[in-house]
């Protein structure tokens, strides 16, 4: 019983967090034209680019994640996706009454609360395999560099 939760329940819960992204891969390869068209949708040029890109980080990064193969930088690009989309493509906010069910903005709102909460469990993976706390390592080290060389070119 331990192995299912110290090995099982964190593979599981590493598959419900990113199952939903080779499903879009397949679903934006099937329907290449309405992904084009929202790609293109947004504020950022470029939307084939720009789906290609989303394509390769929507077949790439799920098996990372649940395999634990650069599992944290996987989480954090994933991460970025989902934050991106979710400011760029359910920009709620730009719709008149968005609250109703009959506004066009109705969906984008669960859509964009969708990704924050993916967010949050990829900043878990994050945390999980190491990245953040590395990352914060690395950033006290430049800042203690930064110091130093200040403080030497103070001196001269």
């Amino acid at each position: 019983m331990e192995w299912l939760i110290n090995d099982g329940l964190p593979v599981l819960a590493r598959v419900f967090i990113v199952w939903i992204f080779p499903f879009s891969f397949l679903d934006k390869l099937v329907n290449w034209d309405n992904a084009l068209k929202q790609a293109t949708s947004g504020i950022l040029p470029g939307g084939a680019v720009l789906l290609v890109m989303a394509m390769a980080v929507e077949l790439l990064t799920p098996p990372m994640i649940v395999f634990g193969f650069f599992d944290g930088i996987a989480a954090f690009v994933l991460a970025g996706y989902c934050a991106i989309t979710a400011v760029v493509y359910h920009n709620f906010w730009s719709y008149p009454r968005f609250w109703s069910p009959k506004s066009d903005g109705y969906s984008h709102v669960w859509d964009f609360f969708k990704n924050f909460g993916l967010v949050g469990g990829l900043i878990f993976v994050m945390y999980a395999s190491g990245f953040i706390q590395d990352v914060r390592k690395d950033i006290e080290q430049m800042s203690m560099a930064t110091q130093v060389e200040t403080a030497m070119g103070a001196r001269e």
